[in-house]
């Protein structure tokens, strides 16, 4: 009974402390942190520490500690890499920006309606800088990208080995609870039976007999078989608690620790990883910072013997000249400044002097045509009206001085500013008199010469070149359209503008190409997909922006027989919109409209933010899409269906840079092919 006893004692821990050895009231200090409640002094020594620390992690709730600890280190590691995840996607994303900007801005300061000279050799320096921040950007994104992968491969990795040693652990602390709980029980079973017994032999001796369920027992047989009992509980008692033991031996030597040692090296490695992690983020952050300030700021390094660096940002800045640009632009109009004006002078005509003798008409006419202007007084000087050529080729528009139908008066581009033309031959001369106006002559004519005198006057060796008219040929006579001035440009002008100056809401460039194309173009195999010359293109642009209300394109030879190009102008004239035709401010109503599944539903959708735009908008992409049912309905001449029309007029009617994702291309050309597969039912034919 007595062994019996002792070996119920309680499990001791692995770590004793003899309290019988400590001076009286005194306590453990392990023992004062758990009845206060406090945690252990960071005063302590390093020892004290890693052994507190060590009967922590070994007691009955050292592994539940443990795998919390390691799923914190798990949780830091994701939320670092989903921070390095967002935060390459935004490098990234204004890596590539920042390029696209550079290309863009590099192509607008090649355009010939921006300054040139020192500003643009700078300014292209200003974007190599940003195109090189841009790849520094984006070298940076790349490694942080690296990092994010390889810091959720360790998470993933680590957590997995939690939950392997959460079940191994929980397994074996299971397996020991079990055995100490069939332990409680064998005990309780033993105790019942001893107490039984202790009774049995102790109780009132007077009853003789006991009644059992195979009859009647005596005191002595029924004592008996308590004993029986009571020996076998023990025995069953006994290897219970030698089973428990065993477990809860190989618990606390050998599981216990295995799982502590593995899950703290699981905390370490995350922990660790984290950190180097950490360490390669702040490095490169320097590097980027480092790499920026050497792009916009380079070193010096001529002193040391080396090449030196690029340009820096503020000497590429203060590198521009503005007044040497200015110079440099007006002397290039050296050559085309037309020579000073003589003065003009007021001469009276002498058929209204009554004491000269009146000269015929037809003399009048050949003395008008010998000076070139209305003769004057002896001394005076004037300046010619027309270019004389010395050369014996006539075109087709050369007529030469004293012909017949010279002698009808002065050509057009002869007259100066002010003259009348003189009256026929039989007429009275009073009845139309001539009015003196002052100004310049033409600034595009050659400096004067002297054209006084019959000699200069032979018509073998001096032909006239006449001005073509307006719905001639671009080709003969003509100046190079490249060179015509923009006196009233029209590319790159708002649609809104446009409408304001000229009062038209289809502009005239739009209602120009779309009547060529429609009278010559409609038949021709991939009209709009196929480039135009990009020479003619240039000349049908400097055409329109000298003066549209000029340029009438019934006449193909004013586009040089190539309505490609005229396409070409059509769809360079929409590029260059500040504002799409389709705008801005409606650019989401038409993609949101545009990602309708429902056909009838979309088209309705469209039909209604096609009704907000503004008036010039609306007039000129209602006058586009008729057009271009008109190009569709000839498809299986020209191949050009809805859908080509729609990928070659999507982003150029919504913009090329708008949306903030490279798929909004599709859906801006689904909102196109709605449109042209349902003109008739968004606009009215009429």
């Amino acid at each position: 009974m007595t062994d019996l006893h002792r070996d119920n004692a309680p499990i001791e821990s692995p770590v004793e402390v003899n309290e019988s050895q400590l001076p009286s009231g005194q306590e453990t200090e392990l023992e004062q942190v758990e009845s206060h409640g406090a945690k252990p002094s960071l005063a302590r020594p390093e020892d004290d520490l890693d052994k507190l620390v060590g009967e922590v992690t070994h007691s009955e709730i050292g592994i539940t500690t443990l795998l919390n600890r390691l799923k914190q280190s798990i949780s830091s590691a994701r939320d670092f890499s989903s921070f390095l995840k967002e935060r390459s996607s935004l490098e990234e994303k204004h890596a590539q920006g920042l390029k696209k900007l550079c290309r863009i801005t590099y192509e607008t300061t090649r355009r010939p309606d921006n300054r040139q000279g020192s500003y643009s050799h700078h300014f292209d320096e200003i974007t190599r800088i940003h195109e090189r921040m841009a790849d520094n950007g984006a070298n940076f994104a790349l490694k942080l990208h690296q990092m994010y992968e390889d810091l959720t491969e360790l998470a993933a990795n680590v957590e997995r080995g939690r939950k392997q040693w959460k079940q191994t652990s929980g397994s074996s602390e299971k397996r020991a609870q079990d055995s100490e709980a069939l332990m409680d029980k064998a005990k309780a079973k033993y105790d019942a039976l001893a107490e039984d017994y202790d009774r049995a032999k102790t109780g009132d001796r007077a009853s003789s007999k006991v009644f059992g369920l195979k009859g009647v027992k005596s005191a002595a047989q029924h004592e008996e078989d308590l004993l029986r009992k009571v020996q076998a509980a023990e025995s069953d008692y006994a290897s219970k608690v030698q089973t428990a033991n065993g477990h809860r031996q190989e618990l606390l030597h050998a599981q216990r620790p295995q799982a502590v040692k593995a899950v703290q090296d699981l905390i370490f490695e995350c922990d660790s990883a984290l950190t180097l992690q950490l360490q390669k983020f702040a490095s490169f952050n320097e590097k980027l910072l480092l790499s920026n300030g050497i792009c916009v700021s380079p070193l010096n390094r001529e002193a040391e013997g080396q090449n030196p660096q690029s340009t820096s940002l503020r000497d590429a800045v203060s590198g521009i000249d503005n007044e040497r640009d200015f110079k440099d632009y007006i002397l290039s109009f050296a050559s085309k400044a037309p020579s000073k004006a003589a003065e003009h002078t007021y001469t009276r005509h002498p058929t209204l002097n009554p004491q000269q003798q009146q000269v015929p008409s037809s003399n009048r006419q050949s003395q008008h045509f010998g000076s070139i202007g209305p003769p004057g007084p002896p001394g005076t000087t004037r300046q010619p009206g027309i270019q004389l050529q010395s050369t014996s080729t006539i075109g087709p528009q050369t007529t030469l001085l004293g012909s017949p139908q010279h002698m009808q008066g002065p050509p057009q581009g002869m007259q100066d500013p002010g003259y009348v033309p003189s009256s026929p031959a039989g007429q009275p001369p009073g009845e139309k008199g001539h009015s003196y106006q002052g100004g310049a002559p033409a600034p595009n004519q050659f400096p004067p010469s002297n054209l006084n005198g019959p000699q200069n006057m032979a018509p073998s060796h001096f032909p006239v070149n006449l001005p073509p008219i307006q719905n001639s040929s671009p080709v003969n006579g003509s100046p190079r359209f490249s060179e015509l001035p923009p006196l009233k440009p029209v590319y790159g002008i708002s649609l809104d503008n446009l409408f304001k100056r000229d009062g038209t809401a289809v502009p005239l460039p739009v209602s120009q190409c779309l009547q060529a194309v429609d009278l010559y173009g409609l038949e021709v195999e991939g009209i709009y997909r196929l480039s135009g010359t990009q020479t003619h293109i240039s000349r049908i642009k400097a055409m329109f922006d000298n003066d549209a209300s000029r340029v009438d394109f019934r006449n193909p030879e004013q586009f040089f027989h190539d309505v490609n190009s005229v396409a070409g102008a059509l769809k360079q004239f929409f590029r260059e919109l500040p504002d799409p035709l389709l705008t801005i401010e409606h650019y989401k109503e038409f993609i949101d409209a545009g990602r309708i599944e429902d056909d009838v539903v979309r088209r309705d959708t469209l039909h209604a933010t096609i009704n907000s735009l503004p008036d010039p908008n609306y007039a000129t992409l209602r006058a586009l899409a008729l057009h271009l049912n008109r190009v569709q309905e000839k498809s299986e001449i020209n191949r050009m269906v809805a859908g080509n029309l729609a990928t070659i007029f999507g982003p150029t009617l919504m913009g090329l840079n708008m949306g903030g994702n490279i798929a909004d291309a599709s859906w801006q050309v689904r909102v196109v092919s709605t449109i042209l597969q349902n003109t008739y039912q968004i606009f009215d034919e009429d």
